[in-house]
């Protein structure tokens, strides 16, 4: 038997043999290329994006960055410090309405946060913003989101600064050398499954819920469901650009064995003869009434939905009371269906925004309550001798 045929004769490599009779070597065959993977349920179809503007709307930090108000004698100032982004319209409404009490109130915007000059001592309850000298009595967190700190996304240095600003932003939020609003250690873990679990808990009506990566094979209730997030309703992931993801339809034609890439909620879809959003501020529950055709029309088509206030059930009102003391909520917005004279509770808004709500209805009590709140919450800590 020959060399070859033993199957080891010694041949040289493809790439190099005869070269001078086969001429250039073809190009390697493409490579097939990987089919796409499919689009997340809540991504298809939004056309949400809302722009947020870094541009300083505050009255109190406009009048004293212009020199129009007293400095004082350089000692600390008490104040409300408020951590936030600049279009936190709640917030600059919140100013007008401090400056209008006597209360000085700062902020920390995220937006506005990069070469901030902040320095904060850690054995005194002070802070120097800027060029003031601050004794902070009541602090509130909302919407300081790291997703809008202006860095440029992937970037070491982006992630730096988002980094050492998350950390430092939870630390002033949860301090406790003064009081808080909504305290982020109470609602740092409050998602939504949580809120459901401690809604059923308080005798409140939930929806039938499932927590899946294959929305297409679950059927919490085995009849109509709607998809939401289980996470935030807005993703910005460049600074200033927010996407929407709001509750829609689960198409009962989706493919069972389509997976999504992250966990979602499913839930029973209940039909309901209107919707209620209701603001609890310390111990006041003011409510109004939300007519719109689909989950997602409060965003992409506000002038259809009609708003109307209404007063809250003393039953409701009683349970909504009892679960923002147990979740240590000052202020903040409980949404919930009306569903043949019974309430089924659908979430609690920590970050809620009732401008819009009030500007629909006409009505501004949810304002005055907010404002009237601090300014005594304030005052009460000054009294206290937290000002010293």
């Amino acid at each position: 038997m020959t060399a070859a045929g033993r199957g080891d004769e010694r041949v040289p490599p493809p790439e190099v043999a005869r070269p001078a009779e086969t001429g250039p070597a073809a190009p390697p065959a493409p490579r097939p290329a990987a089919p796409a993977p499919p689009v997340p349920l809540l991504l298809q179809g939004q056309d949400y994006l809302f722009r947020s503007q870094p541009r300083c709307l505050d009255f109190q930090e406009q009048v004293h960055r212009l020199g129009m108000v007293d400095e004082g004698d350089g000692g600390p100032v008490p104040c409300v410090l408020v951590l936030a982004r600049a279009a936190d319209m709640e917030m600059n409404e919140l100013s007008v309405a401090l400056a209008e009490r006597g209360i000085r109130m700062a902020r920390i915007d995220a937006d506005r946060s990069v070469d901030l000059p902040l320095t904060v001592y850690t054995d005194q309850p002070l802070l120097e913003l800027d060029r003031w000298l601050l004794r902070p009595l009541l602090v509130w967190r909302r919407h300081f989101e790291l997703a809008s700190i202006p860095v440029e996304p992937g970037t070491l240095a982006g992630a730096y600064a988002v980094d050492q600003w998350g950390s430092v932003a939870n630390w002033l939020a949860s301090r406790g050398d003064w009081a808080h609003v909504n305290p982020s250690r109470a609602t740092a873990h409050l998602d939504r499954l949580t809120q459901l679990a401690d809604a059923a808990a308080f005798g409140l009506r939930v929806p039938r819920t499932t927590v899946t990566t294959r929305p297409g094979r679950t059927r919490p209730g085995g009849g109509r469901c709607i998809v939401k997030t289980s996470g935030r309703h807005l993703l910005e992931p460049r600074p200033g650009r927010q996407h929407g993801l709001f509750p829609r339809p689960l198409e009962t034609s989706r493919a069972g064995d389509v997976p999504e890439s992250a966990p979602v909620i499913v839930q029973e879809y209940v039909p309901a003869e209107t919707e209620l959003r209701v603001f609890v501020v310390g111990e006041s529950c003011l409510a109004f009434q939300v007519d719109k055709l689909d989950p997602a029309q409060l965003w992409v088509d506000p002038g259809a939905v009609r708003v109307t206030p209404v007063e809250v059930p003393s039953g409701l009102a009683d349970r909504l009371l009892a679960l923002a003391r147990h979740w240590r909520l000052q202020v903040a917005a409980f949404d919930l269906l009306v569903a043949g004279g019974d309430h089924v509770f659908l979430e609690v808004n920590v970050n809620c925004d009732w401008r819009w709500f009030e500007h629909r209805a006409g009505d501004h009590r949810v304002s005055a309550a907010v404002h009237e709140w601090v300014a005594a919450r304030f005052k009460e800590l000054l009294g206290a001798g937290k000002g010293r």
